[in-house]
């Protein structure tokens, strides 16, 4: 009792005095394991990129942290360039090898300061703002490794932007320096201001070798056409200086002229033409009654009447952009900002991204001796293309000229293309400003020559409530080897698809879709289950189709990715006692259309189908419950110029449960509303697009009289 109470007694106090005793470890141990947890988790969830990791900003590192570098005397000096180069002779593409984003590795040289024996910096300003925003840039994009191996393009962190900052002699000397130079070989130099006093050479005129110029001023006379790239000369404004967006149209003037340094001759000449017509010409200089600064820059003068500067650009239709001392003018760029049309007066001037960009569109360019006929020239322009050519101007500028990240990774993807051909980008994608984006959709007219990204095709069965039909068009389609999904577009409001232990067990995903309305137009829309480039429509009651006949169509599909590949082909006829269009299903010689009941085409279609398809012809298929493949036929036709294909000798789709009889009435009728809606449609498209042709594609050997093992594709069915 006594030992039993003694425990009782010191048991309670002992326990609390341990728990003090300790608290403050274990409390700090939590926290220790607690904050490691986040810390792991942040770093695990937080956006972030390894190759990025070591990005090339100032902000990390400071040009007066770099570490020094002197250049003796007897430093070599590169060649002066080679005129000759291009990319098959002085770029070495194999060290850009394949990858699957057919995207260039571009590595930027480490930050150091290169100075001479006596101590003397090889550019007098150092690293200029507009380089550093160029460099960070291209380390902030996909373009970027800090992985040297991997690189296919080599940037030095040397700024030459501009030439009246460098020593010649001492910047060709750091270049060579450079651990992975070889000549110049794959390596890109940035310039904007070539050449200097008096002759003003229009290419950098530091010995480089064979490394690539970007240049601001390219003359005909020292551009390596698809070597080089012209860029155009960056106006500081840009960045300093908002203007709105002005709606196309007539301005207050019709010509400008807001340079200050032009010729003698040439302001002479716009004065004469100025005193000829009067207030359609504002020519402008600088003021010569306001103190020197960055305030003056952004004036223009008239007789005593101040402007600002570059806002008074928006006021003008036309705006005059003459050769200086320098082809490339930073006004130019200003012109494009403010909507501007750019008339360009520089002979033999590479205009800016000239590979890829269409000026004609955006801009005139009339020779120099041709200056005293300019009015007249421009007035001979219709004022719809001028509206054009304005929106045109200030797309250039916001997608091209912008900003020193937009020189520089525009110039990286035109290297890009060259490297990349079959992954390019197109014209239209270069030149048109982008009004609808379908991110996940490409146009066919314009694929890679590469193998889709998801291979195989997406199998769309569009069913109102044949479960029997359906599940037996399922089980033979799961048999194709390229079936990479089925998507099944239920388009019965009133009654629910079967249970999901009901369907057949295939090998590749089964998606239902079900629909809101029952439009025969739910076959072809755009559904984001569809992942893969091809798809193949196909009716519930097609069961006839043999695996080896559906794969050489999606086999033929791949190598005509912009056509309809179908089966059963179709005609339409110029009835010349009706004076309209009729509808013929008989066999002849020529087809125009293929039945969509079981066709290939490319997921793209769909989009236009959905979204582009002229005036009311698919709520007219939706009202009339009828003729969606033939809409599907005219609207291909008309978008890529060309006929369908059709393969394999199979003519017909017979229907199993129909008669004899009910068939021959069927057919009549249905003939009369196919031809209506030939008619209807080509009256809406204002044209005939469908194409005739007179050839089908079948397997090779397959009616040669060779072993079935020998064939790839023996199973092809009959008519």
């Amino acid at each position: 009792m006594y030992a039993s109470g003694k425990y009782s007694s010191r048991g309670p106090a002992l326990i609390p005095r341990m728990k003090t005793k300790h608290r403050i470890y274990y409390i700090t141990l939590f926290s220790v394991v607690l904050l490691g947890l986040i810390a792991t988790g942040m770093f695990q969830f937080w956006p972030h990129s390894i190759e990025s990791a070591a990005d090339w900003t100032l902000d990390k590192r400071s040009v007066h942290d770099a570490p020094l570098v002197h250049l003796p005397v007897s430093s070599p000096i590169p060649e002066r360039g080679d005129l000759s180069c291009r990319m098959h002779t002085c770029f070495d593409v194999y060290r850009c090898g394949y990858n699957p984003k057919n995207r260039i590795k571009v590595y930027i040289y480490p930050l150091q300061k290169f100075v001479d024996e006596l101590g003397v910096p090889i550019s007098s300003t150092g690293l200029s703002r507009e380089y550093n925003d160029l460099l960070s840039a291209i380390s902030d994009s996909d373009f970027y490794t800090d992985d040297v191996t991997r690189a296919c393009l080599f940037i030095p962190s040397i700024d030459v932007l501009n030439q009246n900052s460098l020593r010649i002699r001492e910047t060709a000397q750091a270049l060579a320096m450079l651990p992975r130079w070889d000549k110049g070989m794959n390596h890109l130099l940035f310039n904007m201001l070539p050449g200097g006093p008096p002759d003003y050479n229009t290419a950098l005129d530091v010995p480089r070798d064979r490394a690539l110029l970007a240049g601001g001023g390219f003359s005909t006379w020292t551009y390596r056409q698809g070597y080089d790239v012209s860029i155009p000369v960056y106006s500081p404004l840009s960045a300093d200086v908002e203007l709105p967006e002005r709606q196309p149209g007539p301005r207050r003037f019709f010509i400008l002229s807001s340079q200050t340094a032009i010729h003698r001759e040439y302001r002479a000449e716009l004065e004469r033409l100025k005193e000829e017509n009067g207030e359609a010409l504002l020519l402008l200089d600088k003021c010569s009654n306001l103190s020197q600064g960055a305030a003056s820059a952004r004036k223009r003068c008239y007789k005593g009447q101040v402007y600002d500067y570059p806002q008074i650009l928006q006021e003008s239709s036309f705006c005059v952009v003459l050769r200086g001392a320098r082809l490339g003018q930073a006004a130019l760029s200003d012109v494009l900002q403010a909507g501007c049309v750019p008339v360009v007066l520089a002979d033999s001037y590479i205009l800016p991204f000239s590979e890829v960009l269409d000026w004609k569109r955006a801009s005139v360019v009339i020779p120099e001796e041709k200056l005293s006929e300019m009015y007249t020239i421009l007035k001979s322009i219709p004022h719809r293309q001028v509206e054009e050519m304005q929106r045109q101007a200030r797309w250039f500028w916001e997608a091209y000229f912008s900003s020193m990240k937009a020189i520089g990774l525009t110039t990286l993807q035109i290297i890009n293309d060259r490297i990349y051909p079959y992954a390019a980008r197109t014209y239209e994608q270069w030149n048109n400003p982008p009004i609808v984006k379908w991110s996940s959709v490409n146009s066919p007219l314009f694929l890679p020559l590469i193998p889709p990204r998801a291979p195989g095709f997406t199998a769309v069965v569009l069913t109102y409530d044949r479960v029997e039909s359906l599940f037996r068009v399922i089980t033979e389609i799961s048999k194709v080897p390229s079936l990479a999904k089925l998507l099944v577009v239920w388009n019965n409001q009133n009654k629910s698809p079967p249970e999901e232990s009901l369907w057949p067990k295939i090998g590749v995903p089964l998606k239902v879709v079900r629909t809101k309305e029952n439009k025969l137009s739910n076959r072809f829309f755009p559904y984001d289950e569809i992942e893969t480039e091809a798809v193949l429509a196909i009716d519930d009651d097609i069961i006839m189709l043999t695996s080896d006949e559906l794969q050489f169509g999606y086999e033929v599909w791949r190598e005509f990715p912009d056509r309809l590949v179908g089966y059963p082909g179709r005609l339409h006829l110029w009835d010349h006692e009706m004076g309209k269009w009729k509808y013929e299903s008989e066999w002849t010689n020529e087809v125009s259309m293929v039945l969509t009941g079981a066709a290939f085409y490319h997921k793209y279609f769909n989009y236009l189908y959905t979204y582009k398809m002229p005036g009311d012809i698919k709520n007219w298929v939706d009202a009339h419950m009828n003729c969606e493949d033939i809409a599907m036929n005219f609207l291909v036709a008309n978008i890529t110029g060309k006929a369908p294909i059709k393969v394999t000798p199979r003519k017909k789709f017979k229907c199993p449960e129909c008669t004899a009889i009910d068939g021959l009435s069927l057919d009549q009728t249905h003939m009369v509303e196919r031809s209506e809606c030939i008619n209807k449609f080509a009256s809406v498209f204002g044209t005939m697009p469908l194409k005739v042709v007179e050839h089908r594609a079948d397997p090779v050997l397959y009616k040669d009289d060779f072993p079935e093992k020998l064939k790839s594709f023996p199973n092809i069915g009959s008519l």
